[in-house]
């Protein structure tokens, strides 16, 4: 098979049947000898007559070039096969693939895999064998594999089988066990790269340049995998930092806030400029909604990279602070409060008040400083919110050092209190002592500065070691705490001001503070002291799937995402902890530094395209032509005649057997015309360059399948501008949300009102999965709508006529799924097709497809069939628009069949 690139570098020999041409050429110069002269008196006879026809001794200029071009299509047609077949009989060097199969490769597996599938058939026709070498580890640890040579039928059955892994690629590995089964030479090497440098990279290069020729394909820059981190838990928005390797090009990087069931919360988005590699998101959500984010990733990024999961440590809990009254502010460096609240600002959402007040709506952990007396109602209102699963943190001080009845705490208390470093005694304030492995501060760093001057004191007995979490060097106990019911009661033996000690100043009481939090009811478990199983990881393509029994048991300290312990959500109902891939992974930089001689492409040009099928159609219509054109010089076939074929040829050669869309009109009423002509859906020009581009091709995907199913015939889809087009002119106009719309004008809201008064449809977008105020799409939206005739709006019940225009369906998917579906509410609305319909499941995302006709964008989490629900979805939308209420009517037919019949 002759391919587009066999006429470019990788084979430029076959260009070298050309010089065959010249020999064609003599050949077709020839002419027949001349006929021997033989002496008849009686023809002189006929030498007066006029003679009619004419042959001439050389043939047309004309028409030599057209055999010479016919040849030469026929030439360069079969010169391939031939050449193929030569090479496999004389013997010729393997073809070693290589490809990095790691999380980067994720974003552009199909045209990956795809690629390498090309280049084994391109070595089948060639006779040539195939090795293939990938660079990521496998599932259980094992070091990346190279198979030898072998006969490319094999090595397509596994190129269909691989899969991207959700873990770095280990190239230092694949380049040794490459070195140790050995590559032969000469060897022609494909390495069809991820786009993400590092150190080994050059290495693994050179040594394959050593074995023949190596050529590196890369992603398209638009492509290569971008990251996201982990954010980190302050108040206030979430920041989310963002890395992208390439940075020819500014980009718009979106961020999505996702509940653990998948449902979207929030969509925030920044630009990064040319030669700009790292941005941050802010997104603002309500603390309710921040406490149920699960997942924050990349939108439009298929690869583990693209996705952080949160667990409990992210989580901001409702901690209460028990004070006299919430609205006393003034505070000194004395009150135990000011040193409480500040520890615990950083990560959790601070109440402070009445006990009473905070156990109206109960917090996750409740502090008591040692100055707030209590009642025996508040006692009895804090056991039954420990026994509930609440966590009860008291601090010691002269009035808990006084009374030795108190029921809630963790041990039995000696009256009064120990000093340290007085005047009156040689003893030194205490150092803090390692923690217990047992304890929840457990692997905390305990900072050198940290002593103690003044505490209280535990009784001894039996159970006093157990209960102890923290200790002085000399073994005196520092905090306590012991389990009741589902919470915890927990006693800091010094006080929460710095009058008693330095640990309310330092960044360790911040931390066990922070510890301590996570022992409260809803906060997905403790401190886990033991290794956690696996319970669901993340796939190569970013997807949460149940965990594969090659999975370990993710230990308490050093955990790193790899083959071993993927990348994902390990532990139980009681104690769960995520795992990211870009935890350790934490920058990405372009592939560089290859030895000089190394051929780099981009993916996209590694495919083949046949040129043996449209060589042998220019050759056959050159012959035919060259056929007509003989006849026509001999004077068999009239000259018009010749022209009529020759055009039919032409015509037919033009449009290739398909039909071609219709020309845009142009002129002052070319908008018009274009928009009449054709059935065309339109959408709104958003002013975001990203947001309309996908549009687009969501449009023009759902027409595509519009002409394939139905009878639409759709055009292209429309760009419209509210405030100069005119808008009749489309049945449906679907307007994507975004916070870069402009506010309408008084002339763009009466434009807009005169369409949906007079029969037109808008669906609006927010592309948030249903966040409705909550997202700022959602907002925008409201804010946008004032002014427009915006009619009462309720979901659709099951049996609406949308729900059965074409198919018959249950739910209205994007690419996101769950969200609502809202409808015109009114009935006397025109054919009863709703004017205004608003969604927020992203439908053109879905629909949008490439150039290619191939899906531009991922669906989660329902994948490919997601998607044809949401084609179908739009199937429907449109003939709803189009057709009113004519399903509606089918109601009817029994009774007039009834009638009928009578």
């Amino acid at each position: 098979m002759l391919s587009l690139s066999a006429l470019s570098f990788t084979t430029p020999w076959v260009l070298l049947a050309a010089v065959l041409l010249p020999v064609i050429w003599l050949l077709l110069r020839l002419t027949p000898p001349p006929p021997q002269r033989v002496r008849f008196p009686a023809i002189m006879l006929l030498a007066g007559l006029a003679r009619n026809e004419e042959t001439p001794f050389a043939m047309p200029w004309w028409l030599l070039l057209l055999r010479l071009a016919a040849a030469a299509a026929i030439i360069l047609g079969l010169a391939q096969p031939v050449l193929n077949a030569a090479r496999g009989l004389f013997g010729s060097g393997a073809l070693v693939l290589v490809i990095d199969d790691g999380w980067a490769a994720g974003n552009d597996w199909q045209q990956t895999r795809d690629a390498a599938l090309d280049w084994v058939d391109r070595a089948e026709r060639e006779g040539r064998t195939v090795g293939l070498l990938t660079t990521a580890p496998a599932a259980g640890g094992e070091p990346p594999d190279f198979v030898t040579p072998r006969q490319p039928s094999e090595i397509r059955t596994r190129l269909r089988a691989l899969q991207p892994k959700p873990w770095p690629v280990d190239r230092t590995r694949a380049l040794a066990a490459l070195e140790a089964r050995g590559l032969a030479s000469p060897a022609q090497a494909v390495y069809l790269a991820d786009g993400i440098q590092d150190a080994a990279l050059p290495r693994l290069a050179e040594r394959l340049q050593q074995a023949g020729s190596l050529t590196v394909f890369l992603p398209p820059p638009q492509r290569v995998a971008k990251i996201v981190l982990p954010p980190e838990n302050r108040p206030g928005d979430i920041t989310v930092p963002v890395r992208r390797a390439e940075t020819a090009e500014a980009v718009v990087v979106a961020v999505r806030a996702l509940t653990a069931d998948g449902r979207l919360l929030a969509r925030e988005t920044v630009r990064l400029e040319a030669g700009e590699a790292r941005g941050t998101v802010r997104i603002s959500l309500p603390a309710e909604l921040r406490n149920r984010v699960a997942r924050l990733d990349i939108d439009g990024e298929s690869h583990a990279g693209a996705v952080v999961l949160l667990d409990s440590r992210f989580e901001r809990r409702a901690v209460g602070v028990v004070a006299p009254s919430a609205l006393d502010t003034e505070r000194s460096l004395l009150d135990d409060s000011y040193y409480l609240e500040r520890a615990l600002a950083p990560f959790s959402d601070l109440r402070r008040g009445p006990l009473a007040d905070l156990l109206r709506s109960p917090p996750s952990m409740i502090l008591l400083p040692d100055v707030t007396p209590l009642s025996a109602t508040e006692r009895a209102a804090l056991t039954r919110f420990v026994d509930g699963g609440g966590v009860l943190v008291r601090f010691a001080g002269p009035r808990l050092a006084g009374s030795l009845d108190d029921e809630l705490v963790p041990v039995r208390l000696r009256p009064g209190d120990r000093q340290l470093g007085t005047a009156l005694q040689w003893s030194a304030p205490q150092r803090l002592a390692p923690f217990d492995e047992r304890s929840p501060f457990a692997s905390l760093t305990i900072p050198p500065d940290v002593t103690i001057g003044r505490q209280v004191l535990a009784e001894p007995s039996a159970d006093l070691a157990e209960r102890t979490w923290a200790r002085l060097i000399d073994g005196t106990p520092l905090v306590t705490g012991e389990t009741r019911g589902d919470g915890a009661v927990v006693l800091f033996h010094v006080q929460a001001a710095a009058e008693w000690s330095s640990l309310p100043i330092s960044g360790l009481f911040v931390d066990m503070l922070r510890r301590l939090v996570l022992l409260g009811r809803a906060s997905g478990g403790s401190q886990p002291t033991q290794a956690l199983p696996a319970s669901e990881t993340l796939t190569g393509f970013g997807r949460l799937v149940q965990a594969a029994a090659t999975a370990d048991a993710l230990p308490v300290r050093d955990a790193v995402a790899g083959p071993r312990t993927p990348p994902g959500i390990y532990g139980t109902d009681t104690a769960k902890r995520a795992l990211n891939l870009t935890s350790s992974v934490t920058d990405v930089a372009p592939v560089a530094g290859l030895p000089s001689g190394v051929q780099v492409g981009r993916l996209s040009a590694a495919l083949e395209s046949d040129l043996l099928p449209i060589l042998l159609l220019i050759a056959f219509v050159l012959v035919v032509i060259d056929v007509g054109a003989t006849m026509a010089i001999g004077g068999m076939l009239r000259v018009r005649a010749l022209s009529i074929v020759v055009g039919v040829l032409l015509v037919g050669i033009s449009t290739n057997g398909h039909a071609q869309p219709r020309p845009a009109p142009t002129g002052p009423d070319g908008f018009a015309m274009a928009a009449v002509l054709d059935t065309r859906l339109a959408y709104v020009i958003t002013g975001s360059r990203s947001v309309d581009d996908v549009t687009r091709a969501g449009l023009r995907g759902l027409s595509l399948v519009l002409n394939r199913r139905t009878a639409v015939e759709a055009g292209d889809p429309v760009a419209v501008d509210l405030e100069s087009d005119e808008l009749a002119f489309f049945p449906l106009i679907y307007w994507a949300v975004t916070r870069e719309q402009a506010p309408l004008s008084p002339v763009a809201i009466d434009r807009v009102n005169t369409y949906l008064r007079t029969g037109g449809t808008i669906l609006f977008d927010t592309r948030d999965d249903g966040a409705i105020g909550f997202g700022s799409a959602a907002r925008r939206l409201r804010e946008l709508a004032q002014g427009i005739d915006i009619p009462p709006l309720a979901q659709p019940s099951a049996d609406h006529v949308l729900t059965k225009t074409f198919y018959l369906l249950t739910d209205f998917p994007g690419r996101s799924a769950g969200a609502p579906l809202w409808i015109d509410a009114r009935d006397n609305s025109i054919d009863e097709v709703a004017s205004v319909i608003v969604g927020g499941n992203d439908f053109a995302a879905a629909w949008a497809v490439d150039a290619n006709g191939r899906p531009l964008l991922p669906v989660v989490p329902g994948g490919e069939q997601q998607r044809e629900m949401a084609y179908r979805f739009g199937v429907n939308l449109v003939m709803y628009a189009l057709t009113g209420n004519y399903k509606a009517d089918q109601v009817h037919v029994p009774a007039i069949l009834e009638r009928l019949s009578q």
